[in-house]
């Protein structure tokens, strides 16, 4: 699993496995975008992360406050090629984003005004190796009844990693078969299934996709 440790020390050229120089962001490239993500902040009320994914069950930064939250106009999609940590460029895996439409249920995390910059340029380097995200301010409901102003990476459909086909037939082959430095990509798709079915967040197509993966990955092994 991936450690705050491991991203502390994590050189982005090797750490994640092989990425193209071309797609790969600098420490510079990250650091403006952060910068400029800052400068759109909203207000000075406490900044919050919203978690979808893997986020939810290894957030890894330090938050003050967790709360389940609603985020509507967006909906989770397998629609990010996944070349790196847990894929790789020969056998490419699919990762998770957001596309717009519908809702998400996740966890919205309040970070310590103290400690912001350092909590986020860890996030950043995490979440934004080749730039793939759209680090936007959305607003966010939690289940307390409190509206919050929170960042939600959102996926570039302009990046060169993004998939316009999301389908169950077309990623469930993909992620089957996966793997890179980091686990392999069934192994994401099952942790959030658990993570999602451990809060009352279930959602029907991805039980439907994480089924589909099993069942491929059963015949595979029966194959050998």
């Amino acid at each position: 699993m991936l450690t705050r440790e491991f991203l502390l020390k994590a050189d982005c050229k090797t750490s994640f496995g092989d990425i193209d120089e071309a797609l790969l962001w600098s420490c510079e490239q990250r650091a403006a975008s952060l910068a400029a993500t800052l400068a759109c902040r909203p207000d000075q009320s406490p900044v919050w992360i919203f978690g979808y994914g893997s986020l939810m069950w290894n957030p890894i930064f330090e938050a003050e406050e967790v709360a389940s939250g609603r985020l509507e106009g967006w909906h989770r999609a397998f629609c990010l090629r996944l070349i790196a940590g847990r894929g790789t460029v020969t056998a490419p895996g699919r990762m998770l984003a957001l596309k717009e439409g519908g809702m998400t249920s996740g966890l919205a995390f309040r970070l310590p005004e103290s400690r912001l910059h350092d909590e986020l340029e860890l996030l950043w380097k995490r979440e934004m190796i080749t730039g793939c995200y759209l680090p936007t301010w959305c607003e966010l409901a939690l289940e307390d009844g409190r509206n919050v102003t929170a960042l939600v990476f959102i996926m570039d459909p302009r990046h060169p990693l993004y998939e316009t086909d999301s389908c169950r037939r077309t990623i469930a082959p993909l992620i089957a078969q996966a793997s890179g430095p980091l686990g392999t990509n069934a192994q994401y798709l099952y942790a959030l299934e658990q993570e999602l079915g451990k809060r009352g967040m279930q959602e029907e197509a991805l039980t439907r996709l994480a089924a589909e993966v099993r069942a491929l990955q059963n015949q595979n092994t029966a194959a050998r």
